[in-house]
């Protein structure tokens, strides 16, 4: 990187910030800060939902999966349309009239005080190591590609995203969000059509990455295949079959676009119900077409391995290993031009500040909402104290998703594994906690409470003594 595309990075960074400063002055209380004021238009919370699932795990990691395994992750978004009708018949107009910031809120009415408890300090604590494995991932691509310390990495983007969410709230992340959807979307693209054109066009793309999996050495490379009805998710070999992928990605997509504080928060700021389900809609249909555009980047990547080998060695782990999640850095700054490095580099930023920047608002809100009010105060915070408190608890959570980045490196050889693992020890259990109480008469806090416990203890037991059976299946 040189002057020119530092300049590129300044700007935006600062752009940030000068953005949510303005748009933090009119606030007044937790509604405006959590809620955007129930003002947010539907299409800007259908393209801001995507951008928080479309982190930085996305952007290093499905590339790095593609090379390694081959374009099966398609089979994941599968499930994503059918989860979405799930929700908007099932859940967000359940949501919608009893009137929430936290969705926890209901396990008390439902269930009691109890049960929203431990739900809340669950989801706080996994949504926060998961984001923990975001901030790592943009950490080690700078540590890498510019030279700065891991540690400096993670400061700089804990610190910049911090202060952006904390000056404006729900409206800033939402409004950043949609800013940095396009600045993403415009990196991915551009990395395409530089790698299509050092390949040697569409055609030899496709041929060159079909001999991928001999340079890299894996054995479940399955090439362009991108469907695979045979595997069963239950062994070594089959952990990405169609089946485990669509029926563990529907649970997965139901629990964490239903019942998962980062995305029902930002559902439930827009002005009703009807625009709601339109931000749905708009996820629903235009996820796909992003995911196929970066898991395409993976495949011109691959075959750009296949002729140039020597580029392997540009993705050292410091152990003599291959860390493939750099792959898409170290092609950017070896193959494109200065300018463009700093606007792709933005694009990483982007991606990761839109899933950091949503989840410490919605984790602020869950502390405040489900644990400082009911145990703390002892009651609804009075309005003038409300933003104080609420910006306390936002930089709290962002300094604590900053210390587990720490310790997510060896989850996973892919950071959308990784992210993924962590988020399916929790969905699968959550979502059946939920639905227990909106579907059945019978449940009670106990066995709902219990439930939880065994859940989330049988799919930590799958994950130390069953690593053959895939995470798909946890959920």
């Amino acid at each position: 990187m040189n002057t020119l595309d530092w300049l590129v990075v300044s700007f935006y960074l600062m752009g940030m910030i000068v953005l949510s400063w303005r748009l933090g002055r009119g606030q007044s209380d937790a509604k405006d800060y959590y809620l955007g004021g129930n003002n947010l238009s539907w299409w800007s919370v259908g393209i801001s939902t995507m951008a928080t699932q479309c982190s930085t795990n996305s952007l290093l990691g499905a590339p790095a999966f593609v090379i390694t395994t081959g374009l099966i992750w398609l089979q994941y978004e599968f499930a994503l349309p059918l989860a979405m009708v799930f929700i908007m018949i099932f859940l967000l107009p359940f949501y919608r009239k009893l009137n929430l910031v936290s969705v926890y809120a209901y396990q008390e009415r439902r269930f009691g005080r109890s049960a929203r408890t431990i739900l809340s300090i669950t989801f706080q604590f996994l949504r926060a190591f998961a984001t923990g494995v975001t901030v790592y991932g943009i950490s080690i691509v700078l540590q890498s590609i510019v030279g700065i310390p891991f540690g400096v990495s993670v400061f700089i983007l804990g610190v910049i995203t911090v202060i952006y969410d904390m000056l404006g709230g729900m409206a800033a992340v939402v409004l950043s969000d949609v800013i940095q959807m396009v600045i993403l979307y415009l990196g991915i693209a551009l990395c395409v059509v530089y790698s299509v054109s050092e390949v040697g066009g569409v055609a030899e793309v496709f041929e060159q990455f079909s001999g991928l999996g001999a340079i890299v050495g894996s054995e479940s490379f399955v090439g362009l295949q991108a469907v695979d009805f045979a595997g069963t998710g239950l062994t070594a070999d089959s952990q990405y079959g169609f089946w485990p992928m669509l029926l563990g990605g529907l649970f997965l997509y139901v629990s964490y676009y239903g019942t998962d504080q980062t995305q029902v928060q930002r559902e439930l700021s827009s002005q009703n119900i009807d625009d709601t389900n339109r931000s749905l809609m708009l996820n629903g249909m235009m996820r796909f077409p992003l995911v196929l555009t970066y898991c395409f980047l993976g495949v011109c990547i691959g075959a750009y391995i296949v002729k140039n080998p020597e580029f392997l060695g540009l993705l050292d782990d410091g152990s003599g290993g291959v860390n493939y999640n750099l792959a898409v850095p170290k092609f950017v700054t070896t193959v494109l031009p200065h300018g463009v490095i700093g606007l792709v580099i933005v694009a990483l930023f982007s991606a990761a500040m839109s899933s950091l920047d949503s989840t410490i608002n919605s984790l602020s809100a869950a502390t405040i909402k489900d644990l400082y009010e009911p145990f703390v105060q002892k009651g609804e915070i009075p309005a003038e104290k409300q933003l104080k408190i609420s910006r306390f608890f936002t930089v709290f959570w962002g300094a604590l998703i900053v210390f587990f980045s720490f310790f997510v490196g060896d989850i996973s050889n892919s950071v959308i594994e990784s992210v993924n693992k962590v988020g399916s020890l929790a969905n699968g259990p959550i979502l059946a906690m939920f639905l227990l109480g909106i579907l059945t008469r019978f449940g009670n806090e106990k066995g709902a409470v219990s439930g939880l416990i065994v859940g989330l203890i049988g799919n930590a037991l799958l994950w130390k003594f069953a690593p053959n059976v895939s995470w798909l299946w946890w959920n």
